[in-house]
């Protein structure tokens, strides 16, 4: 059984989007398509996004989840709306609300199965110019060590491992810090403060800021 996040529907009463998830056995979590909504996502393993109303905003919610969970998404389009799919979606897979059970348990299966095998991946030894050494908890830049915390290796390291994915700062609190955490976000930027301060004036700009969301490690694509 998946944990499932359902984007769209906002009245309880409100058919879902993809009737044949109705009986299939994965746990469904149904919230509005609104960026609010993906601060609950964190125990989610994929999303189930509705697009079979207004495109230009399911595309919106589409790069949005794509850029701040890094959750595989599945579309939910009537066919005239295939027409206007492209890469810039950044979808895993689309579907027909007509799609039977088997068909939406076989999509799934397969997209959990794709999202698993890139789940295995390790903090990289370099990336955007940083070595990060995970056996003796050391980074450096330029051949220089940097002089780094505990918890501010844990998030430079964290962040590095998903280059150009957004965290908000509550995902860094609890992937960094853990659930137990009873302190506020401004931890998280006190921290972003410091290591890009360590980080020096010339790599600064490699811990990004993505405006009214979070955080993400830049890596410049030349």
């Amino acid at each position: 059984m998946a944990h499932l996040l359902l984007l769209g529907p906002v009245d309880a009463q409100q058919s879902l989007p993809l009737p044949a998830l109705e009986l299939l056995s994965h746990e469904l979590l149904v919230l509005p398509a609104t960026s609010e909504s993906l601060a609950k996502a964190e125990n989610c393993e994929l999303v189930v996004l509705d697009a079979t109303g207004e495109l230009v905003a399911a595309r919106t919610m589409a790069q949005l989840v794509a850029s701040v969970l890094g959750l595989p998404i599945l579309l939910v389009v009537n066919e005239g709306g295939l027409t206007v799919l492209s890469p810039e979606w950044h979808l895993s897979d689309f579907v027909l609300p007509t799609a039977s059970p088997s068909e939406v348990e076989a999509r799934l299966r397969l997209m959990l199965s794709r999202s698993a095998e890139n789940d295995g991946r390790a903090a990289p030894e370099n990336v955007g110019g940083l070595h990060i050494d995970e056996l003796s908890y050391t980074a450096k830049i330029d051949r220089r060590v940097l002089d780094l915390t505990y918890k501010e290796f844990e998030l430079l390291k964290y962040l590095a491992q998903f280059p150009g994915r957004v965290f908000t700062r509550e995902q860094l609190l609890h992937e960094v810090w853990g659930y137990d955490y009873y302190g506020g976000t401004r931890t998280v930027d006190v921290h972003v403060r410091r290591l890009r301060a360590k980080l020096g004036s010339d790599h600064e700009q490699l811990i990004g800021t993505v405006r009214n969301v979070g955080y993400r490690f830049h890596v410049d694509s030349d």
